[in-house]
């Protein structure tokens, strides 16, 4: 702000370039006079003067003189070698610098430049270190925002002073530089604890008609504004161990700085969004103080101070961030108005007069020289007479000197004759002229006031069609916006609809691929349902067939039965034979009918044959029971395990399982379950299980089981053929299918069950 000696900062720099542009311009003191309400009037020059000496009478003056000595404290920092000015200044215009000096503390107004009885910020201790009570000490009063009649925020009651030049108003700011808060922190040896602001006001009025005073109307007069506030920097406490009333200060500082803050935010939001939201000026002197500039009446500039420390990385990223924010805000600029219509160039035309008039009288003598010459011009015209003879008459009788006299005489008025018809004939040839010039004059006139008519009614109706322009324009303008916005909607439109389309095509796109990824996935699913259903079709064909041949021969032992009871004598009772002579002498089935040619091929089973040559891996679970018959399960060339295991399937192509368990007739049952071994696609083995062999025990004495007959009233004289064994009564076809309860590939196919009568 103040800069550094031999470099000014930005305060010598703003009031040099002031003070350069307006030099030759300004008015004398007190002819501009501030009031209380942030208005300026314009004093005459008695006034004025009247001022001036009251000024002058004063012991200690108020306002500080152009004349005195430049404080050295701060002489440095004011010779700014850059001479800048503004170019466009009116010189028919006289200007007046007011600056004012005040600090926001505690977001309370302070006015810097106040008088007081000593230091109030700085007040006096004793030695133990307790400050002195003063009766005459009257600490500083804070100061009150108000809004004057054209909207403007201002400090009611602050210390205004002119000032006539850049070292003048320098000296004021360093007089209240010297009042203002600051304090010592960790970061920094003084630290601001307040926000200042340094107000420099211009006063501009017109000169009058002549140019020579100050024309006399407030309406003609324009005050401008310039503000340098200096924000005091964010503070973070763990940095600055802040404690007590430098605590407070700093909350302080960081509230306006955020009420700050917030307001360019919704500033710019109302701005992006086309939003009216309610600004928050009045959170904070701070931003209530300035709040016409960011509704549009001034500029605002903005310069930020980062320290490239890296300590200072976090607060010097917000600050940034806050600078790029700011930058997006746009205030509008205010419309200058006329000051007056007054002829311009009057300053510079008056003084040229007033110089040439000066330069005559000073050639010329005066104003009574200038009566002379005029006498001597009338006497240049006598001496065109002829001179007059000396007119002594010494005697009565002189008869020489009379006639002379006549005679001179008559010449005289012959002359003076001549001389008047001379002029008579002028004057008449000059009326002559003048009636021939008025007569011009007149003619000339009437084709003028002709040709004036006739360009006043070009004029009117060229104001009439200009006026139709006008109407057309804004007609058109009209049309132009309403085109526009219909084609901002139509824009809007096709923006949503080509956003449709595209999610359209991309969900087409996607049911595209799940469609082609479903239809190969059915492929799949029905190629493996074909091969599934083919097995199955193939595997319940062959069981069919098997079915069949028990069946007929299920017929064929029913039949050699019958015909049996048909040859044996009735006396004697049919009796079974046993176990080992069937074995023995086993029955010849018959030969099961041909199938039907139309009947696709069935591959046949063969049980014991393909044991031959193959590995099989024997399953006996530890909890089975030793059943000490003769006939006992052998597989040769077979591994022995106790559970089925991954490493013992990998060696065996063929599985076998034993399983035990009770019959309905209380002995046990023995069945043995044999399978298939394959690999499998993960690279594990499967077991598919294909047939059962079953080993069971009776007893000799055991009674047979009757068969329920198919007709349920049976004749009294009925064989006794119908008492058969388990074995003739019932046909058993087992076979394995996938998902049975027994095991993968079990299932199991038999005659129902005939119930008793």
């Amino acid at each position: 702000m103040t800069g550094s000696p031999g470099d000014g900062g930005l305060l010598p720099r703003c009031l040099d370039m002031i003070f350069n542009s307006i030099g030759p311009f300004q008015a004398k003191r007190f002819v501009f006079k501030l009031d209380d309400k942030n208005g300026v009037d314009v004093q005459c020059e008695v006034d004025a003067l009247l001022e001036r000496q009251k000024r002058d009478a004063m012991p200690v003056p108020k306002t500080p003189s152009a004349k005195r000595q430049i404080d050295p404290e701060f002489a440095d920092m004011i010779n700014v070698q850059d001479h800048c000015k503004v170019e466009e200044v009116d010189e028919d215009n006289v200007y007046s610098v007011f600056v004012s000096y005040i600090e926001i503390y505690n977001n309370y107004i302070y006015d810097l430049l106040e008088e007081a009885p000593f230091e109030p910020i700085k007040p006096k201790w004793n030695s133990c270190n307790t400050p002195v009570r003063n009766g005459d000490f009257i600490p500083p009063q804070s100061k009150i925002l108000r809004e004057d009649q054209n909207h403007n925020m201002y400090v009611t009651g602050c210390t205004e002073v002119e000032v006539k030049s850049t070292e003048e108003a320098f000296e004021v700011f360093w007089r209240g530089q010297k009042k203002r808060r600051i304090a010592n922190t960790q970061l920094n040896r003084e630290s601001s604890r307040s926000h200042s602001v340094f107000i420099i006001k211009l006063a501009q009025a017109p000169l009058d008609a002549d140019g020579d005073n100050v024309l006399q109307e407030k309406e003609q007069i324009t005050l401008s504004q310039l503000s340098l506030v200096d924000l005091a920097g964010s503070e973070r406490t763990n940095r600055t161990k802040a404690e007590g009333n430098r605590l407070r200060e700093a909350g302080n500082i960081n509230q306006s700085l955020m009420t700050l803050r917030t307001c360019i935010e919704v500033l710019r939001e109302n701005q992006m969004y086309g939003t009216n939201k309610m600004v928050p000026y009045r959170d904070s002197k701070l931003t209530h103080l300035f709040k016409n500039y960011f509704d549009g009446e001034g500029k605002v500039r903005m310069i930020v101070c980062v320290n490239p420390k890296a300590e200072d990385y976090e607060e010097s990223l917000q600050v940034m961030r806050f600078a790029e924010m700011t930058q997006e805000v746009e205030v509008a600029r205010p419309v200058d108005r006329p000051l007056c219509g007054l002829t311009p160039g009057r300053r510079f035309r008056n003084q040229a007069f007033r110089e040439e008039l000066s330069r005559k009288l000073e050639m010329r003598g005066g104003p009574i020289n200038g009566e002379t010459e005029e006498q001597s011009v009338s006497e240049m015209f006598l001496q065109n007479f002829p001179p007059l003879p000396s007119c002594e008459l010494l005697d009565v009788n002189d008869d020489q000197m009379l006639p002379k006299l006549i005679e001179v005489l008559e010449k005289r008025h012959k002359l003076r004759q001549m001389l008047s018809e001379e002029f008579a004939k002028n004057v008449l040839a000059f009326k002559t002229m003048l009636q021939e010039f008025d007569s011009s004059v007149v003619s000339k006139e009437n084709s003028t006031q002709g040709k004036l008519y006739e360009k006043d009614k070009t004029i009117a109706g060229q104001k009439v069609e200009l006026e139709r322009l006008e109407k057309k324009i804004k007609t058109l303008e009209y049309k132009i916006e309403i085109l526009e916005k219909t084609a901002t909607i139509y824009e809007e439109d096709k923006r949503n609809l080509q956003q449709e389309l595209e999610s359209k095509s991309q969900k087409l796109q996607r049911q595209a691929s799940d469609k082609r990824r479903l239809e190969a996935r059915l492929q799949g699913m029905v190629a493996e349902t074909t091969m599934k259903w083919e097995k199955e079709c193939e595997r319940r064909v062959a069981a069919k067939q098997l079915e069949m041949q028990n069946k007929l021969w299920v017929k064929d032992e029913k039949l050699k039965q019958l015909k049996a009871i048909v040859t044996e004598p009735k006396n004697e009772k049919p009796e079974r034979p046993s176990r080992e002579r069937d074995r023995e002498k086993p029955v010849q089935r018959s030969v099961s009918p041909p199938p039907v040619p139309n009947a696709p091929p069935v591959r046949l089973r063969h049980r014991r044959s393909r044991s031959a040559g193959e590995r099989w891996v024997d399953h006996k679970p530890p909890s089975n029971l030793p059943t000490e018959t003769v006939m006992q399960p052998h597989v040769p060339h077979a591994i022995t395990v106790a559970a089925a295991s991954e490493k013992a399937l990998a060696k065996c192509d063929k599985y076998m399982l034993t399983h035990q368990e009770l019959a309905s007739d209380g002995e046990i049952e023995t069945k043995l379950i044999k399978g298939d071994v394959f690999k499998t696609r993960g690279g594990g083995q499967a077991v598919q299980f294909t047939e059962i062999e079953t080993l069971k025990q009776e007893s000799p004495t055991g009674r047979k089981r009757r068969s329920s007959p198919s007709n349920p009233d049976p004749p009294e004289d009925a064989p006794d053929s119908e008492w058969t064994d388990v074995e003739t009564r019932c046909s058993v076809a087992v076979e394995m299918r996938t998902g049975s309860a027994l095991g993968p590939g079990y299932q199991h196919h038999a005659q129902p069950k005939r119930r008793k009568p």
